[in-house]
């Protein structure tokens, strides 16, 4: 593995089509930046669906996906996981064409051997680093976001080619392209969400509210403090990582930062970020989650309720109410 600088051109997918099935974030973004980059795009989508007509005013030719799948050269796979099992055995395995290339956003269901693909496909992983909106923008203005791209099987002896094509197609070549496989991929997305940027964050940030109210402060004030005003730091590690960030703000918050912070995100938080990797490098959550949803995500319905009830949510609804530039992006 390597992230040395690759260059990458779609000319090995020139003359191929591409059928991209599903049209959220994502796969609205790849479609326009596949298409505008020169290359032959139609869209699978059940008819009648939500998408279907956005699809079909785009320009695009909306065909149902197993349609979309006969003939087609590549098949981007960019419906949620929990559908793409149903997917690949109902439509794509009957449906394509031997040499064909199988492509995945995310390596979850060939990782975890959900998916199980023919011997006879390539199959790939191209993951721009990016949500969908921020895909389209950057290629709108000439520039890229960066793409992780793996290569799973090569039944063609060209997988890695079309992949980088398809990267390129992008605008990912214009920014950076990063070597991995679906094995570190997989892992590491699920540990980023689990333990920092969705399970880590929000927890924090609802766990500093309550320390204050139950402290007796003004649930509005915890709500700024602890909520409202993350947004400045995650902008500036986002911006300039934590050099930029300890660079705005003030001496009193960074010594705050030095000697509080690791009392709270101690040895202990690492080393259950160490079990949360553990269950999911042995596919513990992933055999848990799969069967959620096959019960019909009972569980996950009541957490998504709690968080949804919790006062946090309360305030902070008022609040943004009286925040006029959410809503008109300022």
């Amino acid at each position: 593995m390597s992230t040395e600088t690759i260059t990458a051109t779609t000319d090995a997918l020139r003359q191929a089509r591409i059928a991209v099935l599903g049209y959220g974030s994502q796969g609205r973004a790849h479609a326009l930046n596949l298409r505008d980059s020169g290359l032959d795009v139609v869209i699978g989508l059940r008819p009648g669906g939500p998408t279907s007509a956005k699809a079909a005013a785009d320009g695009f030719s909306v065909l149902t996906p197993a349609e979309a799948v006969q003939g087609a050269d590549l098949i981007a796979v960019l419906t949620p996981d929990m559908v793409q099992a149903t997917l690949y055995n109902e439509v794509i395995a009957p449906n394509a064409k031997p040499g064909a290339a199988l492509l995945f956003a995310h390596g979850f269901n060939v990782h975890f051997k959900t998916i199980e693909p023919r011997y006879d496909i390539d199959v790939v992983l191209v993951a721009p680093k990016g949500p969908g909106a921020l895909v389209r923008r950057e290629y709108e203005i000439g520039r890229g976001v960066p793409c992780l791209f793996a290569v799973h099987q090569d039944a063609s002896g060209q997988a890695r080619e079309k992949a980088l094509a398809y990267a390129a197609g992008l605008g990912g070549a214009r920014a950076l392209l990063i070597e991995t496989d679906f094995k570190e991929e997989t892992e590491t997305d699920l540990f980023g969400e689990q333990a920092v940027l969705c399970g880590g964050a929000s927890e924090l940030v609802i766990n500093g509210f309550e320390t204050l109210v139950e402290a007796g402060y003004k649930p509005e004030i915890a709500y700024y403090e602890v909520m409202h005003e993350l947004k400045l730091i995650v902008d500036l590690l986002y911006e300039g990582g934590l050099a930029k960030m300890l660079s705005f703000i003030s001496e009193t918050a960074q010594y705050g930062d030095y000697t509080r912070g690791p009392r709270v995100v101690d040895a202990g938080t690492k080393d259950r970020m160490r079990e949360v990797l553990k269950d999911i490098q042995e596919g513990r959550f992933a055999r848990e989650w799969t069967a959620e949803h096959a019960a019909g995500l009972p569980n996950y319905s009541a957490y998504k309720q709690k968080d949804l009830d919790h006062p946090i949510e309360q305030v902070g609804s008022r609040l943004r109410a009286r925040m006029p530039w959410l809503s008109s992006g300022a």
